[in-house]
């Protein structure tokens, strides 16, 4: 016996909280089913916590869209709800002659985005604002800033909530099927249950395309690859060098290994570029040798022995590895061919600044 409901959001990472919340607050009702026993477990809490301002991402793209419309929404809703936050700004370095045109490309597409605010800074500048600094040349990105993403992710789902949208927690979809009156999503756990919905929104991140696989009547061929690219950080030893996140410029599947600063001070460095067959979040002590080399490029001071592994995330690429980078892959019906489905596929950065954008793009493609 199938339990009939409105809306189902499978996954209650921020984009899956995001849209719980925009689609229970037009009226319609709303479950969310997690696999994992609380909110945000996985690529939404393993991130560098940064609001991005859309700079690097190719004009027109969803990518672009909704960071630049995302952060927006984002500094709103956070003075709102009285989540913590700091918008302190980001320096772009430039560390030899040979990148400057990449800086000089970035402004251009940042401009394109809508992102107009981008000042040069000279290498004197950098000095003067962030004396531990090196660099022949760099940009000033003033909107960009950081966040407790988790008290955002809470505010999310507490709008969600008061909005009347329930969440059950340790429960994995398991299968289901596209039906004339629905979508049956058979679900495990604890009290295993069958729910058929009107209306079903995938956002389930990392496990997305897992989720589609095991649903009767979705074409196989709209399903994209599953591709995981690990991003290992290390956190950095002693008094805090810097007051604001520092990126070099970007390198492939990664906007290379960059400086933040969290809200409390805490200095962490990364995230790098590995390519995983599977979800591990172990962080090899032996990559701290490349961690050193990268970091020294702008930060020649670092010591040996400075920095220690933190953590690490998975960002759900939908490309391979050497594939130039995918935009978000968000398909409704007139893609897939089933009623009532909404899938969302390689939700990676800048998909915590974009998070309420995207939920606005989907409550409208409902």
């Amino acid at each position: 016996m199938s339990e009939h409901v409105d809306c189902v959001v499978i996954g209650a990472g921020v984009v899956g909280l995001a849209v719980a919340r925009a689609v229970a607050q037009s009226g319609r009702e709303v479950i969310v089913v997690e696999k994992a026993d609380t909110i945000g477990t996985e690529t939404s809490s393993r991130h560098s916590e940064v609001i991005h301002a859309g700079i690097y991402y190719p004009p027109g793209s969803l990518k672009a869209r909704f960071c630049v419309a995302g952060k927006n929404a984002m500094y709103t809703f956070c003075d709102d709800h009285g989540v913590e936050y700091n918008n302190c700004g980001k320096i772009i370095v430039a560390t030899n002659a040979l990148q400057l045109p990449e800086l000089e490309r970035l402004k251009a597409t940042a401009a394109a985005n809508g992102v107009v605010d981008l000042e040069w800074m000279t290498p004197e500048q950098v000095t003067e604002m962030e004396p531990a600094v090196f660099c022949v040349g760099a940009l000033w990105s003033p909107s960009t800033g950081i966040l407790d993403s988790h008290s955002y992710m809470l505010a999310l789902q507490g709008d969600a909530e008061e909005a009347g949208a329930m969440f059950a927690f340790n429960t994995p979809v398991t299968g289901g099927q596209a039906m004339n009156d629905g979508i049956r999503l058979d679900c495990g756990g604890d009290a295993p249950i069958s729910l058929v919905a009107d209306l079903v929104i995938n956002s389930a991140g990392l496990w997305a395309q897992s989720v589609s696989s095991t649903i009767s009547g979705i074409p196989a061929g709209t399903v994209p690859p599953t591709y995981y690219c690990k991003g290992n950080y290390y956190t950095l030893s002693g008094r805090a060098p810097f007051s604001r996140p520092i990126y070099p410029v970007p390198e492939k599947a990664g906007l290379g290994v960059h400086v933040t600063v969290d809200l409390g001070g805490q200095v962490r460095f990364g995230p790098d570029v590995e390519w995983v067959d599977e979800i591990d979040y172990d962080v090899d002590p032996a990559r701290a040798d490349k961690f050193y080399t990268a970091v020294r490029t702008y930060y020649p001071a670092l010591e040996d022995g400075a920095i220690q592994p933190g953590y690490s995330g998975i960002r759900p690429k939908i490309q391979a590895p050497g594939e130039a980078a995918r935009d978000f892959l968000i398909q409704g019906p007139d893609d897939h061919g089933v009623i009532g489905l909404i899938n969302l596929y390689g939700i990676e950065s800048p998909g915590v600044t974009s998070s309420l954008a995207i939920a606005d793009y989907v409550k409208k493609l409902i």
